[in-house]
């Protein structure tokens, strides 16, 4: 690894709040409404379920067990169930309830991509990489998951994080053929082929990653700076410089161009 290793490590920080976006990402925006005697017993259970997902997505924890609950004695074999009391345990802090929720999960339908990757994030959250990818390794496997570019790109962090640069190239390039504007899959090939000294290579990936956001990352700016240096170009260096200073002064990356003037 060369003088930009600390700020790999970096990383983690930042793309454990990008790995952890999945975990809502199936939250449906429903009303509540009244449940009759009636009711369809699966369309009941499934109804309690979309509430309390409401109820997670806005930080309702109370109302989002007690729907969880009445969804658990309804069924109390059913993995979505178990999935969204991870959801809440994890957000909550209570750690070990949530692994035990998701894995219970998982156990439950051994095919729940969802609940697999989100199983991930919380691996990933507690910095537990290995078994986060092992997790995203299935969950990638499954051509029907609707959030498979992201899954590629998670699992890419996780090999990042694991020191495994040849596997995490795989992983990002993988997500670009089926998501060819995923920003974080195009700033980490370009930060992979900086490290690996091809900078032509990481100044492609680098040019369609700036026209893909609307504002750089401090992670991208701090990049720019990198390769600006590298390819001798003073003036696209202090561009990115100033930006790097006025838009995330307090930065970890902002503080790592600093001990290099």
């Amino acid at each position: 690894m060369n003088a930009s290793q600390p700020v790999l490590a970096l990383c983690a920080r930042w793309a454990g709040l990008l790995i952890a976006t999945l975990l809502l990402s199936a939250c449906i925006t429903t009303t509540e409404g009244g449940f009759t005697e009636k009711a369809d017993p699966k369309e009941a259970l499934e109804l309690r379920v979309e509430l309390a997902r409401k109820y997670i997505g806005e930080g309702d924890w109370e109302n989002a067990k007690r729907n969880l609950k009445m969804a658990y004695e309804m069924d109390p074999n059913n993995a979505e169930v178990h999935e969204a009391f991870a959801l809440v345990y994890q957000s909550t802090g209570e750690f070990e309830l949530a692994e035990q929720s998701y894995k219970t999960a998982i156990r439950l339908n051994r095919g729940f991509s969802r609940a697999r990757n989100n199983y991930a994030a919380f691996l990933y959250s507690q910095a537990r990489y290995r078994e986060a990818a092992e997790q995203l390794e299935y969950v990638v496997k499954d051509s029907l998951y609707q959030a498979r570019p992201q899954a590629f790109v998670n699992l890419g962090l996780c090999r990042e994080q694991l020191f495994e640069s040849a596997a995490a190239e795989q992983a990002f390039m993988r997500a670009l053929t089926m998501d060819r504007t995923n920003s974080i899959a195009l700033l980490e090939l370009a930060v992979l082929r900086y490290e690996a000294e091809d900078y032509p290579t990481a100044g492609k990936y680098y040019g369609t990653y700036r026209t893909v956001v609307r504002q750089q990352s401090a992670r991208g700016l701090w990049l720019g700076i990198r390769l600006a240096r590298a390819n001798g170009d003073a003036d696209a260096e202090a561009s990115y410089a100033l930006a790097l200073a006025n838009l995330y002064p307090e930065s970890a990356e902002y503080q790592a161009y600093k001990r290099t003037q």
